[in-house]
């Protein structure tokens, strides 16, 4: 399976540099720095606290790369909806898409919607104007390319073209519109050909939601109070006004078709299970990059509006957060 890799940073680096190492052709898009060190001495990964290259095709030009049969895209959301149409000399008839990204994707209400009359269903299934304004990302990469992605592993980048990986390395794949299928097979050989934990899913949108109702407040609070973790669950004010933002997601997760039957005090068990630890958007704040906020926050607030699901503490959150990175310069600012 030939593959390219869009973004080589801390996840998508860790993705290219694997399959690469596991002797799957792989090219990647990258820009500036990244590109360049990419260029001058491959993509170097730290595992297990060991130091590796993996030379790898990397170019910032798409159509110098051509047709592939996985394009894995691994940018964040503001960065896709820019990248998105100059991605289309990637993307053949049988192409597969996989979105390894954070948060709510593009793709997440184009399908499994509960059953409504047509008015309904085409006001749900409009694109979310926080993940894709005007469906630029949808028209250029259509729904029957894709396949959805719920990463769960931690690396980092402590400079361009080197990727530290920290733990995990599970990653879920799976049709947006449910059930098995052969590609989702396919591409979950080829991860676990590189050393991945990958798994099959049926129902992949509860898998994106399960995933995003930790870290719709882990990530959020860890930025706005430069907080691990652990800290995070240790106040109890901070831990309740979490479970009530919970509540409100698990209430539109059920309206969505994502039903949790798990409560949030549970969920907290598993989060502090993994020790003390940096969000990914925690840290970003502290080296000064934009915050993935919109994927992560403003998604569901979004959804909770469309299908009627009240939500004052994601709303406070999402404000407090915003007007954070506005401040800092890590959102962009509001419009006038």
């Amino acid at each position: 399976m030939k593959v390219t890799v869009v973004g080589l940073g801390a996840v998508g680096g860790f993705i290219a540099a694997r399959l690469a190492q596991a002797a799957t052709p792989v090219s990647a898009l990258a820009r500036g720095t990244t590109l360049a060190a990419v260029r001058a001495h491959g993509l170097r990964l730290v595992l297990d606290g060991r130091a590796s290259d993996a030379r790898i095709n990397a170019t910032d030009d798409a159509r110098a790369l051509g047709v592939h049969d996985l394009v894995i895209v691994a940018l964040k959301g503001p960065a896709l909806i820019e990248a998105a149409p100059t991605l289309a000399p990637l993307v053949g008839p049988r192409t597969i898409v996989l979105p390894a990204m954070n948060g709510v994707p593009w793709w997440f209400l184009q399908t499994g919607m509960p059953p409504a009359d047509a008015a309904q269903t085409a006001h749900l299934r409009a694109p979310l104007q926080s993940v894709d304004p005007a469906g630029r990302i949808a028209g250029a990469l259509p729904l029957e390319h894709v396949l959805g992605c719920v990463v769960h592993l931690t690396c980092s980048v402590p400079e361009p073209g080197v990727v530290q990986h920290g733990f995990g390395q599970r990653l879920i794949v799976g049709e947006p519109g449910g059930g098995l299928s052969p590609r989702t097979r396919a591409v979950c050989e080829l991860l676990a050909s590189a050393g991945f934990t990958a798994e099959p899913s049926a129902d992949i949108r509860r898998d994106v939601w399960y995933k995003l109702w930790g870290n719709l407040t882990t990530n959020p609070i860890s930025a706005l109070t430069g907080a691990t973790t652990d800290r995070i669950l240790d106040d109890p004010l901070v831990r309740d006004f979490m479970l009530q933002a919970m509540a409100e997601a698990a209430a539109i997760g059920a309206r969505v078709g994502c039903p949790i039957e798990q409560s949030g005090e549970d969920r907290m068990v598993v989060t502090r299970q993994l020790g003390a630890f940096r969000t990914s958007m925690l840290q970003d704040a502290a080296a000064g990059r934009p915050l993935e906020i919109d994927a992560i926050v403003t998604a569901v607030h979004e959804i909770g509006a469309r299908v009627g699901v009240p939500t004052p503490a994601i709303g406070a959150l999402l404000g407090l957060t915003r007007l954070m990175a506005r401040v800092r310069g890590l959102y962009p600012p509001a419009a006038t």
